[in-house]
């Protein structure tokens, strides 16, 4: 009797379908944002061991923002042309190389070097992401793509703290749970069908330009300004919040460094999720004029030395920020043809980002140079309200083209 073992060809892997795929991509948003804000509440561990000053934990955060820019503008079109999938498994291995930089690190120039390598994967992997969820669903896509870098902000902020101050290690143990988190991510993202088909053309795009498709080019004279706005916001809580919420409440705990980001970035997302379904440009309104509301209450809270203050004053910036980016990506991406959607999106980050950086270096700058801490934060704070100012009088001055395009 002969016994016949009937093997297989080759391996048959399970591919994810839509919802499933649109929650990896989501995820994948959700760890490299929260690994960009988990260093937020060590800074102050790196500067007490370290010795240095609050010019260099800025200029720390900034290198990111500009390793950020660089990638988007060299990388952010490539997808279009190799596909979304090989760009996020280059993407992950990169941030996986930028977590064990963090982790070894013992000077400062280490941790520049991981932030930059880290900006390089995050601005590699952000188009590329988003471009895949709307690749799959626009609806739910620009969602996802205005939902998940709230939470990934914040969480990565508030669990990071929390790994500081209760368990061991904590210039190491946060960033080797992510080395976790994205290997995960990776064998997931083995079973996610691509979203596009591979055309020439990959090496050219790599060369960084400023390009709008004619359709879009007034709805992103609209959606830049707000943009800008809600990022310096968000990099003014990255970057001097958590000094100034623990000189407020006068303590040295991890738990403070991390809270002011938590907060902002928390009530973003929930922002985002409540005002899903609302006409676009008043979703963009709200979220202007939230943010200047939310500033102006923190601004007070800091001048009274009032923490319940600052923190009422975060959740409704919080919803400024949240509003305001998710209705700057709805003004523009939905009128995108799929094969400019990386690009475009790109551009839409780059805005971002310099809104994220540029301020908060110059804010360090002034920190030591100037009027210190507390003059720095309400002079931060007094700009990004101009900002919104100017945000809100641009919406406003081109209220038909706005309606003709958003609803």
């Amino acid at each position: 009797m002969t016994l016949t073992l009937a093997m297989p060809h080759r391996l048959s892997v399970h591919r994810l379908g839509p919802t499933a795929s649109l929650a990896l991509l989501a995820s994948l948003i959700v760890s490299f944002l929260a690994s960009s804000s988990a260093p937020t509440p060590l800074y102050a561990v790196y500067q007490a061991e370290w010795g240095f000053s609050p010019i260099t934990t800025t200029v720390i955060f900034g290198v990111y923002a500009v390793a950020v820019l660089v990638a988007l503008l060299t990388f952010g079109k490539i997808s279009d042309h190799i596909g979304r999938r090989p760009v996020l498994f280059a993407a992950l291995a990169t941030q996986t190389v930028a977590m064990f930089v963090f982790a070894s690190a013992t000077d400062v120039s280490t941790l520049l070097i991981a932030r930059v390598v880290q900006g390089i994967a995050t601005g590699a992997a952000a188009a590329a992401i988003g471009a895949a969820m709307l690749d799959i669903d626009g609806r739910r896509g620009a969602v996802a793509n205005s939902v998940a870098p709230g939470v990934g902000t914040g969480s990565g902020a508030l669990i990071s703290a929390l790994v500081v101050q209760y368990l061991p290690s904590p210039t190491h143990l946060i960033y080797l749970l992510l080395v976790a988190v994205f290997a995960l991510q990776a064998i997931a993202l083995i079973a996610m069908p691509e979203t596009v088909t591979a055309k020439p053309g990959a090496l050219a795009s790599m060369t960084p330009e400023i390009k709008l498709p004619r359709a879009v080019r007034g709805s992103v004279t609209i959606a830049a300004p707000v943009l800008f706005a809600v990022w310096a916001l968000a990099g003014f809580y990255a970057s001097l919040g958590p000094v100034v919420l623990r000189n407020m409440v006068h303590s040295r705990s991890a738990v403070y460094g991390g809270l002011p980001l938590f907060v902002l970035a928390g009530s973003a997302a929930l922002a985002v999720l409540a005002l899903r379904n609302a006409p676009t440009r008043q979703v963009m309104l709200l979220g202007v004029v939230a943010l200047i509301i939310g500033v102006a209450i923190t601004l007070a809270a800091i001048n009274a030395s009032s923490a319940t203050g600052f923190f009422v004053g975060s959740v409704i910036a919080g919803i400024g920020f949240g509003s305001g980016f998710q209705g700057g990506i709805r003004l523009v991406m939905p009128f995108v043809e799929a094969h400019e959607r990386a690009g475009v999106l790109s551009l839409l980050y780059v805005v971002s980002y310099l809104g994220l950086g540029v301020p908060a270096v110059i804010g360090g700058y002034l920190v030591v140079h100037a009027g210190g801490l507390l003059t720095t934060a309400r002079e931060y704070g007094i700009a990004v309200i101009v900002l919104a100012t100017i945000a809100l009088v641009a919406l406003v001055a081109r209220r038909p083209a706005a309606e003709s395009v958003a609803e």
